[in-house]
């Protein structure tokens, strides 16, 4: 049993909670602060409560070395704009002057810690450095859904020091849509899958064989699940070391009950950077000197067709390189249909990452049944594997 914080009794009490403040940022603007407002219900409640908050991030990859460009001070700054209140900041996570300003916390105040990564012994799980972290509060709450397919100090380590210890309201949303729901989902069931990789979406790929009725691949994976059947695919970025893979997928598919469909048209670019967008071209008809950056009108509508036709979507990545204007229509088109649906009455859950910043930047995010945080962690959690920050919150 994990649990939630209408298990505690908050008033009077510093409240540490661990926030995935891991947001986009273009020099010192946040320009997404998705993952920021998705934490303001669980810091009201510890406010409305009587409580004190100290909240504590990471931001970026430091490597454990003090980078100005990824401070948390920004972030700061987009949170207590949105909160419309002061906001404490420290300068080094667990330096005695940080904790000594949680000590001195009067209810209704909060505290934000500088980045985490810092500090080596956040990656490591260090000892120590959970101990000193440990020191902020009196409760220790996980709202970070993003890093919990990590083991590291502030959410695996620290957890050990609290007698009272469990999640907040956007980690109970998460798990209660991407692992319970999904135990029993309404059929049709289809799985859409995008983004570049094929590695990091093997274990969904093979829960989902069994689980769902049609798997939909899109975007760069797609790319090599068609050279996995022999197609010519120009210059297309290609995971060679996976096409085997793909094949066995695709064999697999082929002997279970799941459809499986890949592209049947492209839209092309000479390189990532080209701003000039050609085709559509049929799979079969992609040009050598070309590659394949976004699926087509066709496959936008035979997609579609079958995402009509369900009543559970999952959806975890997007149909092309979306961040750019030219090769962006295939994910646009699919989440304005997705968000469509919903009001239909069909469910549609979004895996994080790409996705759910490709659902945002179109302003379809609350137009979704849900629209997870955790890109790594949706992925395990909707794979069927345990997480080890949830593991540890365990009673």
């Amino acid at each position: 049993m994990i649990r939630t914080l209408k298990a505690f009794d908050l008033k009077g009490k510093n409240i540490l909670i661990r926030v995935d403040f891991n947001v986009p940022m273009d020099g010192e603007t946040v320009t997404n602060n998705f993952r920021i407002k998705a934490v303001i219900p669980t810091i009201n409640t510890c406010l409305e409560g009587g409580a004190a908050v100290v909240l504590m991030s990471h931001l970026g990859r430091p490597n454990g070395e003090i980078d100005p460009e990824l401070s948390l001070m920004p972030v700061g700054e987009e949170l207590a704009g949105l909160m419309e209140m002061p906001i404490k900041f420290s300068q080094d996570c667990v330096s005695n002057d940080a904790i000594d300003t949680s000590l001195s916390l009067k209810s209704g105040e909060i505290h934000l810690l500088e980045n985490l990564r810092f500090h080596s012994g956040e990656k490591k799980n260090d000892l120590t450095f959970s101990s000193r972290l440990a020191r902020h509060g009196q409760i220790y709450i996980n709202d970070a859904f993003g890093t919990s397919h990590r083991a590291h100090a502030s959410n695996v380590g620290v957890a050990s020091h609290f007698k009272h210890a469990g999640i907040g309201w956007l980690m109970d949303k998460e798990i209660n849509f991407l692992d319970r729901f999904m135990q029993k989902p309404h059929h049709p069931l289809t799985l859409i899958l995008g983004g570049a990789k094929i590695g990091s979406k093997l274990g969904l790929i093979h829960r989902f064989m069994d689980k769902a009725d049609n798997i939909i691949i899109g975007g760069g994976m797609a790319l090599t699940f068609l050279k996995a059947r022999g197609k010519e695919v120009g210059i297309s970025l290609v995971d060679d070391t996976m096409v085997s893979t793909a094949k066995n997928i695709l064999n697999l598919a082929r002997t279970s009950q799941v459809k499986l469909y890949l592209p049947d048209d492209v839209i092309c670019g000479k390189s990532l950077s080209d701003s000039e967008p050609k085709g559509p071209f049929k799979i079969n008809d992609i040009p050598k000197d070309l590659m394949g950056l976004d699926i087509g009108p066709a496959t936008v509508s035979k997609f579609n067709d079958i995402i009509s036709q369900s009543k559970t979507v999952v959806w975890n990545g997007p149909m092309g390189v979306f961040e750019m204007k030219g090769y962006s229509r295939g994910t646009r088109d699919l989440g304005i249909h997705l968000a469509n649906c919903v009001e239909n009455g069909q469910k549609v859950i979004v895996g994080g990452g790409d996705t759910s910043a490709a659902t945002e930047k179109y302003g379809l995010s609350q137009l979704m049944t849900h629209v997870s945080t955790g890109g790594g962690s949706s992925l395990e959690l909707l794979s069927g594997n345990q997480l080890p920050a949830l593991r540890a919150l365990e009673v």
